[in-house]
């Protein structure tokens, strides 16, 4: 495929006029939503490259979207939100537009230092991805350009966000373990951390209420400190017979604490977690998780800021993007146990 393709040219394979063309990859009206996603993805197919310089010149923007992601949240063991940043700067392409990353350093978060890429001008919109403190969280609202959330909100925040449906997928999880006959089901998490920390508990939370099990404060198991450093994680005493973990690099984490002190999973006590991240099959036995759809959260982020940048009046509130569970090995059935050794003892 030639390199310097022209809107006439998908406009011929696609049998329409140039000027429908232009319309759908500007995002302007007079197309319909149909139409659009079919000429960006022939458009892509082309490998077509919008002429940003010449189109921010003519319309005054700088057809960059900023991406920034918290430092804590970039570690060598930190996968999860660069994946979704991936994700973000492809599907922004398809918009001719740049994906710029900004690391949020620590210092700059203490600080209240706004980004240079917005003091610049450098972008015609933002997305954060991962927690950031609420006193961030003003010097976001007071830029004066479209922004959106992913992966945490704030109800003080007059800000869109799209984040995965983090109580529904702990509530089910957790239901999960009670039909596999567990009632000592502990929760791994800092709950005053993060906003999905703190659904993914009420999720596991609502699930104990429902079938009449009381809550132990000591089967709240803290997990990080106040800055997001993972901590040494504590066990309890009495050993509970199933651990919902926020995220499964912390059941990486615990497994192996619970191996180190002599018990085996799932044979002593279940783990389950939250993601389905590469820490799930790393882990073993692998990991039974919620699966967070990273393509389509990144897909609803993009969608959401490209129209707040044609209009900036537009709003969506908070999007949730479902998830689902992935059964593999870490989960015991209690009561098939029980039964094995009924019949082991009867004989």
């Amino acid at each position: 495929m030639k390199n310097n393709v022209t809107m006439r040219d998908i406009a011929m394979k696609l049998g329409v006029s140039s000027v429908t063309v232009s319309k759908a990859l500007g995002d302007k009206e007079g197309v319909s939503d149909e139409l659009k996603a079919k000429i960006k993805k022939v458009a892509a197919e082309m490998n077509y490259r919008y002429n940003t310089t010449a189109k921010s010149m003519k319309e005054g923007l700088s057809y960059n979207i900023g991406v920034i992601i918290p430092e804590r949240f970039t570690g060598l063991a930190q996968s999860f939100y660069l994946r979704v940043y991936q994700h973000i700067s492809s599907l922004l392409d398809s918009y001719g537009y740049y994906g710029i990353l900004n690391i949020l350093n620590s210092e700059d978060e203490d600080q209240l230092n706004l980004p240079r890429i917005y003091s610049e001008k450098k972008v015609d919109g933002i997305i954060v991805l991962g927690q950031i403190s609420k006193e961030y969280i003003e010097i976001i609202q007071s830029m004066d350009l479209p922004k959106i959330f992913t992966d945490f909100y704030d109800e003080h925040a007059d800000i869109d966000s799209v984040i995965t449906d983090n109580f529904y997928g702990s509530y089910e999880i957790t239901n999960y373990l009670i039909r596999n006959g567990h009632k000592n089901i502990a929760y791994v998490g800092n709950i005053h951390s993060t906003s999905s920390i703190q659904d993914r508990f009420l999720g596991y939370y609502k699930s104990l209420l429902e079938h009449n099990i009381p809550l132990k404060n000591e089967y709240i198991i803290n997990d990080r400190d106040e800055r997001g450093k993972y901590i040494d994680i504590q066990v309890p005493e009495q050993l509970p017979t199933a651990f919902v973990c926020n995220c499964d690099q912390v059941a990486y984490l615990l497994t192996d604490k619970l191996k180190a002190l002599g018990y085996s999973v799932p044979a002593d006590c279940s783990v389950v977690g939250f993601d389905n991240d590469i820490y799930a099959t790393l882990t073993v036995p692998n990991l039974t998780t919620v699966e967070v759809d990273i393509e389509q959260m990144a897909t609803t982020s993009v969608n959401s800021i490209m129209q707040k940048v044609t209009n900036p009046t537009k709003r969506f509130g908070r999007v949730l993007v479902q998830g689902k569970i992935i059964y593999r090995d870490s989960v015991g059935n209690l009561d098939q146990t029980q039964d094995k050794k009924q019949q082991s003892f009867a004989g």
